[in-house]
């Protein structure tokens, strides 16, 4: 698997506390899969998949896009921006050791197609602490530059693919997490991130901790209606509705017109 040029990651495997004759978590066993985890790649594995609203590419009230990861290798960003692609956020890393391989083209691809792009990390509280891997995002895609054209970095928070739901914390415990790695990216950059996750998750990890409602939502329910949002936010800023459609990777409809994806760009 890739690694981070410049970056070691033994400090992970010095961390790891072992019993008697178990050798260190290896960095491949850490992040196995990880180019295959994606914005709901989880809720999908969990809630389910249940029936998908209709598509229309102009409405006067919501802008459509989508979210890609190296699940989907290299992407044809003119033919999304023909397709109705408005907007897209783009994995760029995952805990403190992974990139995603295929993160340049879709970034970079996507804002030369005219998109308004973002990038998003894929959380691992089980991992390392909230800062540090806000600080591993923002060293490797995840800042945010007032051009009109880049969304405030995202934090995907959703079920562990690699064990217990809750990655090893209670409520507190995470909610502290996603505190830190929150606080830490709006002091690098004046914005607060964007949060992923679904109503259940949130209700399950964090108590359904209301003190959040200061950061974009970005709710994930693949359904013909979003249904409840989690305590702390009157409304979300998008909706990723399907996990496939027509454009590459999940499918979402940003809540509003151009102008207001645009302002949420600019801050």
């Amino acid at each position: 698997m890739p690694f981070v040029k410049g970056r070691s990651l033994l400090p992970f495997a010095a961390a790891v506390l072992l019993v008697a004759g178990q050798a260190p978590a290896r960095a491949a066993d850490i992040y196995a899969g990880a180019e295959d985890h994606y914005a709901g790649s989880q809720i999908a594995k969990v809630e389910g998949v249940d029936a998908v609203p209709g598509v229309q590419y102009a409405t006067d009230d919501q802008e459509l896009g989508h979210d890609v990861s190296g699940h989907q290798g290299p992407v044809d960003w003119p033919g999304a921006a023909r397709t109705g692609a408005k907007f897209v956020y783009v994995k760029a890393t995952e805990g403190t050791g992974f990139v995603n391989p295929q993160f340049v083209q879709q970034y970079n691809g996507s804002y030369d197609a005219g998109l308004v792009r973002g990038a998003y990390h894929f959380a691992r509280p089980d991992i390392s602490d909230g800062a540090s891997q806000a600080r591993y995002f923002l060293a490797h895609g995840g800042g945010w530059s007032a051009d009109g054209r880049t969304l405030p970095g995202a934090l995907d928070a959703e079920y562990n693919p690699y064990g217990e739901t809750c990655y090893g914390k209670d409520a507190a415990g995470m909610v502290r997490w996603i505190s830190d790695f929150s606080e830490t990216y709006r002091a690098a950059t004046g914005r607060y991130p964007t949060i992923y996750t679904s109503t259940s998750w949130w209700k399950r990890c964090t108590a359904n901790n209301g003190g959040f409602g200061g950061n974009p939502l970005w709710i994930a329910r693949y359904n013909t209606f979003i249904g409840e949002l989690p305590a702390g936010w009157g409304i979300h800023t998008i909706w990723q509705f399907a996990d496939s459609g027509s454009l590459p990777g999940d499918q979402n409809w940003f809540n509003g017109p151009i102008d207001r994806l645009r302002a949420l760009a600019l801050g």
